[in-house]
């Protein structure tokens, strides 16, 4: 071979064979522990609650690396929404199975129960939860993580947090509080809608502030990640994304969930879900996309721009009726306002098209859906009384000042 061939062959070899084994800016929490060679599991009966998003920096399996680890028993899997595989849809109910790959019984925390029993315990010694949350309140994954610490705590056995990104970054914290009435399993803690924590963080302030039942404080350990910063982005941390839910394909996918999935909630008007764009759309027959384009770039909110789209769903909705409406378009995520898109969104449906209007025509478990979700009926209620956004945003801002202090203390990453 000619020389300046073969050292450019080399050249080439080197550089894309390290991009391609290069080790992320971040080292999760399983990736920790398998560092530290399992260290608190060993001599352990160990449950495990995870889901496809529990693998380390180059995808294996949570669950096959705690499998194959000397010196640790796994006993048993539990399954979160979306089952411990992913292939079930948001919603759908899980029963118990046993996972084909391991012959281990696989409990379900998303169907008739959601919290592990005394007999799903019985042969555990401890829980490990490693599952890739989305940084918002009402994705379910938090909720499962908090019945498990309670659970934990009840039955006398630890309880292991490996941690994991915030994908929206650990400093934005934005949204309403939850009011007590609307506690439920989408709004489970007095946090805001995108409270800027970690799993591990979180779990942290539910044991501090003593949220489980009856005030019970668990033996919480928590596994922190190596190299991540608060201000880091998902595509900052130079680890694989894997789908936290079939409509979060993309990292990305989490910001616009914030900004539109509420509308989900009522059944009034699409976001984009049965499209290729979930999430990233506001969308129905009788919105007027040009108007609702204009509307919302008038507003001149910083870091995003809206343009006119119309788009045909061809899966959930499947007749074959075309929508008008907007394509949101996020330009400089780091100045973004996501409650202020949020609520501007809403506004200017309710607005532009009173004929249509989103919450007069919900249905009223639509509505109550919508309302558990945000965490309180008084932002639906401004928005039906046409209150401007600017108060609106105040009010929230007011109920999230002591949640900034409380949680200071719970964090574990500048």
């Amino acid at each position: 071979m000619n020389r300046k061939y073969f050292i450019s062959f080399i050249f080439v070899f080197i550089f894309f064979g390290y991009g391609f084994c290069a080790q992320p800016v971040v080292r999760t929490g399983i990736d920790v522990l398998k560092e530290r060679n399992f260290d608190i599991l060993k001599g352990k009966r160990v449950g495990l609650i995870t889901n496809p998003t529990g693998v380390t920096y180059d995808l294996k399996s949570t669950i096959d690396v705690l499998y194959e680890a000397q010196g640790i028993e796994l006993k048993a899997l539990f399954s979160p929404e979306h089952g411990i595989r992913g292939d079930l849809d948001a919603g759908k109910e899980i029963n118990g199975y046993y996972d084909k790959r391991t012959g281990l019984p696989v409990y379900s925390l998303y169907g008739k129960t959601r919290k592990p029993t005394k007999d799903m315990l019985k042969n555990i010694d401890i829980l490990v939860y490693d599952i890739q949350d989305i940084g918002v309140r009402s994705y379910t994954f938090i909720s499962t993580m908090g019945l498990a610490m309670e659970a934990a705590a009840e039955n006398n056995i630890g309880f292991v947090v490996l941690d994991r990104p915030n994908p929206l970054s650990g400093t934005k914290v934005e949204g309403p509080m939850v009011e007590s009435k609307f506690k439920s399993f989408i709004s489970a803690y007095q946090i805001p809608y995108v409270y800027g924590m970690t799993a591990g963080e979180l779990a942290r302030m539910i044991n501090g502030e003593q949220w489980l039942n009856g005030g019970s404080v668990c033996s919480l350990t928590v596994i922190p990640m190596n190299g991540w910063k608060r201000s880091m982005w998902w595509d900052e941390t130079g680890l694989i994304w894997v789908p936290t839910s079939p409509h979060i394909p993309h990292s990305s996918t989490t910001l616009f969930y914030v900004l539109t999935g509420l509308l989900g909630e009522l059944g009034t008007a699409n976001q984009g879900i049965g499209y290729t764009l979930p999430f990233e759309l506001v969308g129905a027959p009788w919105i007027d996309g040009f108007a609702l384009a204009r509307h919302l770039n008038f507003l001149d909110i910083p870091g995003v721009m809206f343009r006119q789209i119309s788009y045909v769903p061809f899966y959930k909705d499947t007749t074959g009726i075309r929508y008008k409406g907007v394509q949101i378009h996020i330009t400089d995520r780091n100045i973004l306002d996501i409650e202020r898109i949020q609520i501007a969104i809403l506004d200017a449906l309710v607005r532009l098209f009173p004929e249509y209007d989103i919450f007069d025509r919900a249905k009223p478990e639509k509505i109550l859906s919508f309302d558990k979700a945000v965490g309180t009926d008084e932002i639906r209620r401004a928005l039906q009384n046409r209150m401007p956004i600017g108060d609106i945003l105040k009010q929230i801002d007011q109920q999230r000042a002591e949640f900034m202090v409380k949680r200071y203390n719970y964090l574990l990453y500048d």
